[in-house]
């Protein structure tokens, strides 16, 4: 072998064996393709596993058990070493409580295992653990889950919880629903020759069913999706499982049946919103909220209903623009919309739950858009979608129109898209939806508040009497305490105190800045002030004691909030000069 010969070998080898330098890619414990959709038994094994394999970050707890008896898995991450998990802010993250909207619990899947995965690898997650806690519910509506992957449905099926529901009001319950008469594994629609129809066969592609112009007859008509008259009353499919919507059964706005379809007898009326609501209520560090549903591309905030806009003071408007535009710039496509303005009238929703019933900055993310498949922005329509799913996809999301004589109609076609149609990405493309609504929400996460004393100040006013200046800097978009908070009196104010031995607090109160003269004294117990306003979206709140001491006893600052870590600093009662935190540092 010459020379050059054993060079290039050499530098081959280098290549090959050389780390991947600058690469975004992760290494993990547990190795999960994310390029296909998983069963809840599946996602159940996924969760023990992860849990097995990252212990020191993870543990899995049911919080209840669905309509059927299955459980509801919670994962909660934290990192015990810097703190309880109840002791810090903390995100509440779930999918699938609509169990059509199948990638939610994908989403939710990889968020946990990318967490885990870059920790100690990737140096801004890393700090975010460190920082923060995060309660992952993969599955909110298990039953739904499974009867979708397991029986023939249609991408719209199995929305609702999955208790008997009499949905037609003829004393029986689920009765009359969808069936697979073609027996190919999903439900498809049905067309019927109709004189005076209202479609007609794409003369290009007779698997398209276009809409004729006013004035003109077609030879088709829309017949439903595919089943029979069940219960005999001439209607098909009008009572099928379930019915109810299980996001509309939370508190704020709730309002009945006849007002909001789907909603139940009363707030919390299913076990899994109950499950919901009894954790979170329990949990008042919880400082942010992610809800995955599909589909359309969304980032959707509250409120849900236009006459509870009150609810949303312009400081909390403010909070969800910034988060809500960032998030439009890392998801293409994505429109940050209010649900009620922009979409539609949504009653007793969990995400404006979240916002008006806890105070906690919340989003919806209606994952996937058809947007995605184009070259550019516009609306898909049916020729190019056929286009594109025999071209990329091969024709697998699409079931052969059939002739099939029909119990009730006659002679019927039935065919079209099958359940993974539409609604969901493509596998190829779910990796990049699952990080893509991942760094959104990381994002969201990152700006839950972060508290530090950045500035704390102590002079000598006379005889053993000291004047003590504190300020209290939030670092992050999100507030300690969001404008419905204080507005409605959510949860406990925010507490600023101050003790000490051999100390007494003559008095205490709050100023707008720290060289203002005059302050807005407390009327009792001056040694702790109750801050209903909390630290504001990357502001500060200033707070002066006058205490009677000795030179060079200890005084303990503290700052508590039930969004935030807690803070204390020990200090000297002594004149040092004004002290911040960037001057600790230097």
């Amino acid at each position: 072998m010459n020379c050059r010969t054993l060079f290039l070998a050499v530098m081959m080898m280098f290549v090959l064996t050389a780390p991947a330098v600058g690469q975004q890619q992760i290494d993990s414990r547990v190795d999960i393709a994310w390029n296909r959709y998983y069963t809840f038994e599946q996602v159940e094994e996924i969760l023990h596993k992860l849990v097995e394999v990252y212990p020191e970050l993870l543990t899995l707890e049911s919080i209840g058990q669905s309509e059927q008896g299955r459980e509801l898995w919670l994962v909660t991450l934290n990192n015990p070493e810097t703190g309880d998990h109840t002791e810090k802010p903390a995100m509440w993250i779930d999918g699938s409580i609509h169990p059509n909207e199948i990638q939610a619990t994908e989403v939710t899947l990889y968020s946990i295992w990318y967490l885990v995965s870059a920790y100690d690898q990737v140096k801004p997650l890393t700090e975010l653990v460190d920082r923060v806690a995060f309660y992952f519910v993969p599955v909110m509506n298990p039953d739904g889950r499974v009867a979708w992957f397991e029986g023939p449905a249609n991408p719209h099926m199995y929305r609702t919880g999955l208790r008997p529901t009499d949905l037609d009001f003829d004393g029986r319950k689920d009765e009359d629903g969808p069936e697979d008469l073609t027996e190919t594994g999903s439900i498809n629609v049905m067309w019927r020759r109709d004189p005076h129809g209202t479609h007609r066969r794409n003369q290009q592609d007779p698997r398209i069913f276009e809409r004729v112009e006013p004035g003109e007859k077609g030879e088709w008509s829309f017949a439903g999706w595919e089943g029979v008259d069940a219960d005999g009353d001439g209607r098909i499919n009008e009572d099928g499982p379930g019915g109810y919507d299980m996001n509309r059964n939370l508190p704020s706005g709730w309002q009945p049946n006849h007002v909001q379809r789907g909603a139940g007898d009363y707030p919390f009326s299913y076990p899994e919103t109950r499950a919901m609501g009894e954790f979170l209520y329990a949990h008042p560090n919880v400082a942010a909220g992610q809800s995955y549903h599909n589909t359309g591309g969304m980032l959707l905030r509250g409120p849900g209903a236009a006459f509870r806009s009150d609810q949303y003071p312009r400081a909390d408007i403010l909070v969800y623009d910034r988060l809500g535009e960032a998030g439009e710039e890392m998801l293409p496509h994505y429109n940050y919309w209010v649900i009620h303005a922009d979409l539609y009238t949504v009653h007793g929703g969990f995400v404006t739950w979240m916002h008006e019933g806890l105070g906690v900055i919340s989003f919806t993310n209606e994952l996937w858009t058809d947007r995605n498949i184009l070259r550019r922005d516009g609306r898909l329509s049916p020729e190019q979608r056929m286009r594109w799913e025999d071209r990329v996809l091969f024709g697998q999301t699409f079931d052969d129109f059939v002739e099939y004589d029909h119990p009730d109609l006659g002679e019927v076609l039935i065919g079209g898209g099958t359940k993974f149609s539409s609604r969901t990405p493509p596998p190829f493309m779910l990796e990049e939806e699952c990080h893509r609504n991942f760094a959104f929400t990381m994002y969201h996460a990152m700006h839950m508040p972060e508290l530090r004393f950045s500035f704390i100040d102590i002079k000598s006013v006379g005889d053993d009497l000291w004047q003590i200046t504190v300020e209290v800097e939030n670092k992050r978009i999100i507030p300690t305490r969001t404008g419905v908070a204080q507005m409605n009196g959510i949860g406990l104010p925010d507490r600023m105190v101050i003790a000490g031995e051999d100390i007494e607090i003559v008095a205490g109160g709050t100023m707008d800045h720290r060289f203002d003269r005059q302050m807005s004294p407390v009327s009792h117990r001056p040694h702790m002030i109750l801050n209903e306003r909390g630290v504001p979206s990357q502001g500060y709140r200033v707070f002066r004691f006058f205490v009677h001491g000795s030179g060079g006893s200890e005084l303990t600052l503290r700052y508590n909030a039930d969004k935030a870590m807690d803070l204390e600093q020990i200090i000297p009662l002594e004149v040092t000069g004004a002290k911040t935190e960037e001057a600790e540092h230097e």
